[in-house]
Formats: C-alpha cells, sequence, structure tokens
C-alpha cells in the first residue's frame, strides 16, 4: 500500500479525524497565546503550568473527576494568582519557580498518599493525540474563537502592554486586569493542549510558532496572523507526516515547528522593532 493510501485510510478513523480537528483548532487559538509568551517575556510560566496541570491531574484522579478538566482549572486560578507579581519578568520568575516547586511537590506527596496510580498522571504530560475527547475539543473551539476575538477587540491595548508596560499605564490602558486575563490564557492554553502533545510538548503549539511569526511581522496584527498561519501549516504538515511514517506526532509536531522557527531566523530581522511599530500605530488607549 502506498504512503497516500495509508494516510487516506487512517483519516477515517475517527480518533484520527478527532486528532486532525483538535489541531486545526489548537493552531487558531495556541499560537496567539505564545505571542503574548514572547510579548511579555514570561518563558518560565510555561513551565510552572506543566507542574501545576500535574497538580490537578493527581486531584482529579483521586477525587475521581475529569483530570483534564482539573487541570485546567488549577492552572487558571494559578495564571490568576500570579498575576499582580507580572509587573516585571523578574518578579514572575521567581514566583514561578516557588509556584514550580509547591506544585510537583504537591502532586508528587498527594499521589504517593492517594495510592492512586501515578501512571496516568505522567501519561497526560506526554500527551495522546489520538486519546482527543469531543470534550478537549470543544475546550479548543472555545480558545480557538475566544483568544483570536480577544487580540481583536483589543489590539491597541495589547500592543501598547506587550511592548512597554509604563506606557500602557500612562495611555490608560487596564494593566492589571489585561495582565490577569492574559496569564489566564496562557494557563488555560498549557492545560488545553494536554491532550494534543502533552503538557511538555506545549511549546509546538505555543510558542515556536510564535517566535518564527515576530520575525515576519512588523505589528502585533501581522504578528498574530503569522503566528495562526504557521500554527496551521505546521500542524497540518507534522501530523500528516506522523501519519504517513507511523510516528509519535508529539514530537513529530514539535521537529516540524522548530525547524520552521530556525528556516525564518535565518532571515535578517527587520529594523523597526515589531512591537514598538505596533504600539505607534496604536496610539493612546481610549479604554
Amino acid at each position: 500500500m502506498s504512503v497516500l493510501g495509508q494516510v487516506g485510510d487512517l483519516l477515517h478513523l475517527v480518533p484520527v479525524q478527532r486528532a486532525g480537528v483538535g489541531l486545526l483548532l489548537a493552531a487558531a487559538g495556541l499560537p496567539v497565546v505564545g505571542v503574548v509568551i514572547v510579548g511579555l517575556d514570561i518563558m518560565p510560566v510555561r513551565f510552572a503550568m506543566m507542574h501545576v496541570a500535574l497538580l490537578g491531574i493527581a486531584v482529579g484522579q483521586l477525587i475521581g473527576l475529569d483530570p483534564v478538566v482539573c487541570a485546567l482549572l488549577a492552572c487558571a486560578a494559578a495564571g490568576a494568582g500570579v498575576a499582580p507579581l507580572a509587573r516585571t519578568p523578574d518578579g514572575l520568575s521567581g514566583a514561578m519557580g516557588l509556584l514550580m516547586s509547591l506544585a510537583i511537590a504537591a502532586a508528587l506527596l498527594l499521589l504517593a498518599l492517594s495510592g492512586v496510580n501515578a501512571n496516568g498522571a505522567f501519561a497526560l504530560l506526554w500527551g495522546s493525540i489520538l486519546a482527543v475527547r469531543p470534550t478537549d475539543l470543544l475546550l479548543l473551539g472555545v480558545l480557538a474563537v475566544a483568544v483570536p476575538g480577544l487580540f481583536w477587540w483589543r489590539r491597541r491595548d495589547l500592543a501598547l502592554l506587550l511592548h512597554d508596560r509604563e506606557l500602557a499605564l500612562c495611555s490608560g490602558v487596564p494593566v492589571q486586569r489585561l495582565t490577569v486575563l492574559l496569564l489566564v490564557l496562557v494557563a488555560v492554553a498549557v492545560a488545553g493542549a494536554i491532550r494534543l502533545t502533552g503538557a511538555l510538548l506545549v511549546d509546538a503549539l505555543t510558542l515556536l510558532p510564535a517566535l518564527a511569526a515576530r520575525r515576519l511581522g512588523r505589528s502585533l496584527v501581522s504578528i498574530t496572523t503569522w503566528a495562526v498561519v504557521i500554527g496551521v501549516a505546521v500542524n497540518t504538515a507534522g501530523f500528516l507526516a506522523a501519519l504517513a511514517w507511523d510516528l509519535p506526532p508529539g514530537p513529530v509536531l514539535v521537529l516540524a515547528a522548530g525547524a520552521v522557527a530556525l528556516a525564518v531566523h535565518l532571515i535578517p530581522e527587520r529594523r523597526t522593532s515589531s512591537w514598538r511599530a505596533s504600539a505607534s500605530s496604536a496610539g493612546p488607549s481610549s479604554h
């Protein structure tokens, strides 16, 4: 059987169809979250949220609730809780380090004391793209609509915030509320991607497309658009390649996204700062 025929047969399977739809929905929302991570320079957040997600999964297994839902709620609460510390990247980094240590310690202690099988909890961190359920698709669908919608609605405020927090404050941008919302979105995105690539490989859906897009776009809108386009292309190509050669989709997606990011970074960087150009065009906020 040819490779194309093999892929065609696999695409008739319901789990494979769900996985493909999930990746397309993820590509519409999660790369936009990556733009936030890059713009606010909050790389440690995603690592901390992986550990918080493990704690949520452990709680879910202990009390008999959906582990992914518990992970999502735990991440959302943690994202909102650390928002007051996000005035500077250094302040947030320290908080994330503390949160990461406490979350993983609490998760391991909870799993040990409860007698719950830890294999299931750690398996979710690695992801199982063919185990995507309708409820997971619903969550990804909400993110696919809500995240780009928020960026379009508050694009001027976001451009100012991602460029310069103090400038945003002086321009009347509700910095604190917007920061809380952005951190919650980052946290929920990590939890939402658990069943696709796993929390440990979530960069394939969030950070890597955003890093590539930053080299291609001049404004927040163009960077966001490029991030989504790259996300769709990488997810589609990586998933089809994994099906064609019977490879684990998660690592293939990461390698595909990484290859695109590296290739784009060979392009000479534009002299005009992307955030500066976006913020200059935004002007003072009217909100």
